[in-house]
C-alpha cells in the first residue's frame, strides 16, 4: 500500500497549498490513502465543517486533530457526523469527548487501514496516558490481521516523547509520525521492527513565518513579553510537508519511507515516480 501523511495545515495558505499540490501528488505517487493533520486549518486554530470539506475535496481521505481540536466549537458536533475526522484517542473517559480517536477505513482492493491520533503529555494539556491508549488499540486491531496498514499521528511537543512512541509501536504500526511543532525533521527512517518513523512531518504552511504564523506578533511577544493581539496565519505560498510510505502487502510493515516537501520556500523533496511505482 502507498500512503502519504501531511503535517499541520495552517490557515488558508495551507489549505490552498494542499489544493494545489495534493491531487498531482496522488496521481504521481499512486497513493492509496492520504491522511492530513488539520487541527490548525481554520484560521490557524481548530477546524470547521467548511475547512474540512476543502481538505477532503483536495484529496484527503482522513483528517487528524490535536490540542486545538475544539477551538472551533462547531467541531464538537461536526466530528460526530464525520467519521473521517479523528481527535486524540487518549481523552479521559470522564471527558466524554465527541467523535473517535481511532478509525478503521476501507481502501481499494479490500484492504483496511487503521488511523490513530494521540496527544502527548510533555508540555501539553494533560490527557490520559497515550502509550496505554495506543497499546489497547493496537491489540484490538493488530497489523497484518485486522488491519493491512496502521498509521499513528503522535501530536506532541517533545521530540523524546514522539521517539518513544515510535519505538513503543515498532513492529505493530506501518508509520508513526509526529505533528504539532510544524517543522519537518530530518530523521525519516524505518525502525528495527519495520515501522516507518519521522519525529515531525512539518506543516502545510507559509514558511516565511514563525511556525506558520505572521512574524510580527510572535516577535513582539519574544522581545517585549507583551501581547499585541492574536496570532494570525501567514498568507504567502505554502510549502506542503509530509511523509510517503510504502508498506509490504503481506505484513503491513514499511519497506520504504521518504519525506515530502513541495511548493513555497523549502527545498523540494518528492519521491521519484520510478521508485514510487516499482512494486
Amino acid at each position: 500500500m502507498r500512503l502519504a501523511f501531511f503535517g499541520d495545515v495552517v490557515g488558508r495558505s495551507g489549505r490552498e497549498g494542499l489544493a494545489e499540490h495534493l491531487p498531482r501528488l496522488r496521481r504521481r505517487l499512486g497513493l492509496d490513502f492520504v491522511i492530513v493533520n488539520a487541527e490548525n486549518a481554520a484560521a490557524g486554530f481548530g477546524i470547521t465543517e467548511s475547512t474540512a470539506k476543502e481538505l477532503f475535496q483536495s484529496g484527503a481521505d482522513c483528517l487528524t486533530l490535536g490540542n486545538h481540536s475544539w477551538d472551533q466549537k462547531e467541531a464538537m458536533t461536526y466530528i460526530v457526523r464525520e467519521p473521517r475526522l479523528i481527535r486524540p484517542l487518549n481523552y479521559p473517559p470522564m471527558a466524554r469527548a465527541p467523535g473517535r480517536g481511532a478509525q478503521l477505513f476501507d481502501v481499494a482492493g479490500g484492504r483496511r487501514i487503521l488511523v490513530i491520533n494521540l496527544l502527548g503529555r510533555v508540555h501539553m494539556d494533560s490527557l490520559d496516558d497515550p502509550f496505554a491508549a495506543v497499546d489497547k488499540e493496537l491489540n484490538a486491531c493488530p497489523l497484518g490481521d485486522v488491519a493491512d496498514a496502521v498509521v499513528v499521528d503522535m501530536h506532541a511537543e517533545a521530540t523524546s516523547e514522539k521517539m518513544a512512541m515510535g519505538h513503543f509501536c515498532d513492529g505493530r504500526a506501518s508509520l508513526v509520525v509526529g505533528t504539532h511543532t510544524h517543522v519537518p525533521t530530518a530523521d525519516c527512517q524505518i525502525l528495527d521492527g519495520g515501522t516507518a518513523y519521522q519525529t515531525d512531518a512539518g506543516a502545510c504552511a507559509d514558511y516565511d513565518s514563525v511556525i506558520g504564523n505572521q512574524k510580527e506578533e510572535p516577535l513582539r511577544r519574544f522581545t517585549t513579553r507583551i501581547s499585541g493581539g492574536r496570532y494570525k496565519p501567514a498568507e504567502g505560498p505554502a510549502t506542503v510537508c509530509g511523509v510517503y510510505v510504502e508498506t509490504d502487502d503481506a505484513t503491513g510493515l514499511a519497506r520504504r519511507v521518504e519525506p515530502i516537501r513541495i511548493g513555497g520556500r523549502l527545498t523540494e523533496t518528492v519521491p521519484s515516480v520510478a521508485q514510487a511505482v516499482h512494486a
